[in-house]
């Protein structure tokens, strides 16, 4: 199968209901909790330029966006989904890649975070750099909390004030930062062999 990964275009927003319940019917299958969107949400990231799709010829693959929060301090892809006829061809993969570098140009002093339950996705986070952590080392934006009002998990998240859930937190640096990070080694090793 040949997929076609790229940034979301308004033609795309013809996928937004399907993405939607694609969204819906894998939580509901996992057992897990996903703050729903509605199609309007969907078409808005896209508007943005803030959207990646996933294609095989004219049917929907797969899907992932971006959000930002506390004034661009923080970027988050989210929503990452591909269609059950489509998995196991390393496509959750090529979306995340491409979402996470679409983040890191567009935001490159935004730190990438991301929520999940899926251990998949926690393996793709960290093949590109994430690291889990606490809660509190995330956005503190009362708009991303609120985000996670309709995860059937949210009385979890409130009863432990917001530390913790079912979910894993994972962060990773932003671009800029990840370059300091380069410099300073490469400083470093030099300093060392002089």
């Amino acid at each position: 199968m040949e997929f076609n990964v790229g940034l979301a275009q308004p033609e795309h927003k013809k996928y937004a209901q399907a993405i939607c319940d694609m969204m819906r019917e894998s939580a509901k299958a996992r057992g897990t909790g996903i703050a729903e969107r509605k199609p309007e949400y969907i078409e808005k990231k896209i508007d943005q330029g803030n959207a990646v799709i996933a294609l095989e010829g004219e049917n929907l693959a797969g899907f992932c966006y971006i959000e930002t929060w506390s004034h661009g301090q923080y970027v988050a892809n989210s929503g990452l989904i591909v269609s059950p006829d489509y998995r196991r061809f390393g496509l959750a993969t090529r979306i995340k890649q491409a979402i996470f570098e679409l983040s890191r140009n567009k935001y490159p002093d935004a730190r990438i975070f991301g929520i999940t339950t899926s251990l998949a996705v926690m393996k793709i986070n960290s093949a590109l750099g994430y690291e889990p952590v606490t809660f509190s080392e995330l956005t503190q934006d009362e708009a991303f909390w609120k985000g996670c009002q309709s995860c059937p998990n949210f009385d979890i998240l409130e009863r432990n004030e917001r530390r913790m859930c079912l979910c894993t937190a994972m962060l990773a640096p932003s671009k800029n930062e990840m370059e300091q990070m380069k410099h300073d080694l490469s400083d470093l090793i030099i300093s060392t062999h002089v």
